[in-house]
């Protein structure tokens, strides 16, 4: 499996190279370690917390290049960007990554990420009957992780309780 995750990584640095040198753009050494940074993770990451986790690991890389080397990414298919409900965008790698879905819980903001094969069955069907070449999807389903919605029934119970107490 490491060998795998390490070829990986020379395809994807060999395809953003390839990017780069097309759109006229330089090929930093920040702009690569931003790269094997979010390759090295297994979930999401929004920008301030990337270039947090950089500069901890005493590399210092500037927000604006974070930022930028983000969109590069972006615009290069390598990285997904996400906006989940009303907080900050999140990223994730995408060269090699099984098409999946998300789960997002609107109180702790925890994401899950899942993948059913009849979704695939949808859009195929969808784009035949539309008369669509459907190259991509996101779904993304709201609503309440477990650990909340447990919280949330022991506020109420705690707020009744404290009502009664009080009459």
């Amino acid at each position: 499996m490491h060998k795998q995750k390490q070829q990986v990584m020379v395809e994807v640095r060999k395809l953003f190279t390839d990017f780069l040198e097309n759109k006229g753009q330089r090929k930093t050494g920040e702009r690569f370690m931003i790269l094997e940074k979010l390759y090295e993770r297994n979930d999401h990451i929004d920008a301030e917390a990337l270039y947090n986790l950089i500069n901890k690991q005493q590399h210092n890389v500037s927000r604006a290049t974070v930022y930028n080397t983000l969109e590069l990414l972006v615009e290069s298919g390598l990285v997904m960007r996400h906006q989940f409900g009303q907080h900050y965008a999140e990223y994730e790698k995408a060269y090699g990554y099984r098409q999946h879905d998300h789960i997002i819980c609107t109180e702790c903001k925890k994401v899950v990420e899942f993948c059913d094969p009849r979704i695939q069955q949808i859009k195929t069907k969808m784009g035949e009957l539309l008369e669509f070449n459907i190259t991509r999807h996101e779904l993304h389903l709201y609503g309440l992780c477990a650990d909340c919605e447990k919280s949330k029934k022991e506020s109420v119970a705690e707020n009744v309780k404290e009502k009664v107490t009080a009459v």
